[in-house]
């Protein structure tokens, strides 16, 4: 069973949150989690344009009108004081805070920040500081044009929370609906990985993407370096690009030996082919928890779900111009997402092949 919520909504208001696709969208989309609220939950409503205010007062889930009241009566108008907003929603929430259950504020925003603590290098710092709360944050942004997703992507990750972007009901069903436990509830924070594969099998290897989620190897085993959080739920997908062992390729570089160091691969792990060691915290926690699991050297049948991240993976480096994209064209894309199109109960697999497909016509 869940544990109980303290819920803190910090709705942007600005002038920029007036077209369709923001506040509009954003009043229905809340909604949907207004519905799912319990007698023990309790939800406070704060926004911010010029100022900040509090629209909402601590009020328990099962008081339903009276939320969506607030909701429905939220107009959009004035700068954006989105630093203000922010320290409002956290003293809010640490003042209803309930020790042995969720504590979160919700923002939602375009992002557009152009009033008080407004830089990226501004509201990290706020956020690194109110996280010490034990308040943890959720982001959603929602528009497009302004929309600005490197601040967003920051507060979530320096707050110990999740960032999602909402363009469409449906995408609002699948974060409030699908993915409610994991947008919501926390369950294992400062989330490292850190995989090593074996020498005899992979000469080369390169991780896809996480770019700014990298740690140095060092980090891995240093409790006090921040990481990501996960949520009920929620699964994470590292995809890795290899070499095998003996295959030439243009992308692998030749080093010169090394003239103090001298490198041996062990080979007492001949049928090894990875190994994956994951360090987390409990919500609450300051001491990582560290599991490990070592992958033999074993030829499968790629599943339905890699075929089809890999073809994610692969548009997105179409999209980045990577350098390691081999002149793939946009059909071997759909292709291979056809491939792992699999079931697809909810269509969101089908709705990325039209998305890409329509770039193709």
């Amino acid at each position: 069973m869940l544990p109980a919520s303290n819920l803190t909504f910090l709705i942007d208001v600005s002038g920029s949150m007036s077209a369709q696709n923001k506040l509009p969208l954003l009043k229905e989309a809340f909604k949907l989690l207004v519905n799912q609220l319990r007698e023990q939950d309790k939800v406070s409503i704060v926004v911010y344009a010029g100022a900040a205010g509090v629209v909402l007062k601590p009020t328990y889930g099962n008081n339903k009108k009276e939320i969506l009241y607030a909701l429905d009566n939220l107009k959009s108008g004035g700068s954006t004081a989105g630093g203000a907003g922010i320290n409002l929603a956290y003293k809010l929430a640490e003042e209803n805070f309930k020790k042995e259950g969720n504590n979160r504020v919700i923002l939602a925003t375009d992002g557009d920040f152009n009033v008080g603590a407004s830089s990226d290098r501004s509201m990290k710092k706020l956020i690194e500081e109110k996280r010490k709360s034990g308040v943890f944050l959720s982001v959603l942004g929602f528009g497009y044009g302004n929309y600005q997703d490197s601040k967003l992507e920051i507060l979530a990750d320096k707050g110990n929370g999740n960032h999602a972007y909402i363009d469409t009901m449906q995408e609002a069903q699948k974060v409030f609906g699908k993915e409610f436990g994991g947008t919501l509830y926390t369950i294992a924070k400062d989330v490292k990985i850190q995989v090593e594969f074996n020498p005899k099998k992979v000469q080369a290897y390169r991780l896809i993407g996480y770019e700014n989620r990298l740690l140095e190897d060092k980090d891995f085993v240093d409790d006090t370096k921040d990481a990501g959080e996960l949520g009920s739920g929620h699964t994470v997908t590292a995809l890795y690009e290899v070499i095998p062992f003996g295959v030439k390729s243009d992308y692998l570089k030749e080093v010169s030996d090394l003239k103090y160091t001298i490198t041996e691969v062990n080979n007492d792990f001949s049928d090894e082919l990875l190994t994956v060691k994951f360090r987390y915290k409990q919500p609450d926690g300051f001491k990582s928890i560290e599991m490990v699991h070592i992958q033999k050297d074993e030829i499968k049948e790629p599943s339905e779900d890699l075929k089809f991240a890999s073809a994610v993976a692969l548009f997105g480096m179409k999209l980045r111009e990577s350098s390691y994209f081999n002149n793939t064209t946009i059909e071997d894309v759909i292709t291979l997402a056809e491939s792992g199109r699999g079931m697809d109960k909810l269509g969101y697999r089908a709705e990325f092949i039209r998305l890409i497909s329509s770039l193709n016509q």
